[in-house]
């Protein structure tokens, strides 16, 4: 009988560590199992996209307030539009707000920065971002120093 408990003990064991695991497999992954419904979709046009993805975050101030939907080239401008969908709470974003493609730590993942402006008024369903800085690429930022170096 005592060794049926230790062998059940090991089990809910194991158990609660593969729940731990897949818990942790989900947070790391992006994938979020309570999806935000409603909320209203705008657009900006960036020149490079680096390595954005569609579920990266959009943030403001470092708390999360939408996600990226889609990213498509425009085939009018010849610029990549990312989609994002912005949380409903969040109607205070104005129209000169601006955006950047920014990287979490060194070489972490993408994701949009929006940064609000001063305007009175605020942004609506459809709206595009205009005013937009576009990722920084290590190889490019590598080449052009390397570039300037032979050329002295």
């Amino acid at each position: 009988m005592r060794m049926r408990n230790v062998e059940i003990g090991v089990g809910a064991f194991m158990l609660a560590g593969i729940l731990a695991l897949v818990v942790l497999a989900l947070n790391v992954s992006g994938l979020n199992l309570s999806q935000q419904s409603g909320g209203y979709k705008v657009y900006a046009r960036f020149d490079n996209i680096g390595g954005l993805t569609p579920r990266a975050k959009v943030a403001m101030s470092g708390v999360q307030i939408g996600e990226v939907t889609a990213i498509r080239i425009d085939p009018r401008m010849l610029m990549a539009e990312v989609e994002m969908q912005i949380f409903d709470q969040v109607d205070y974003l104005t129209t000169d707000s601006s955006a950047s493609i920014l990287t979490a730590g060194l070489l972490g993942e993408q994701y949009i920065g929006i940064v609000p402006g001063a305007e009175d008024e605020v942004l609506a369903q459809g709206d595009y971002i205009q005013d937009t800085q576009s990722a920084l690429v290590l190889e490019e930022l590598i080449g052009k120093f390397l570039f300037n170096e032979v050329s002295e």
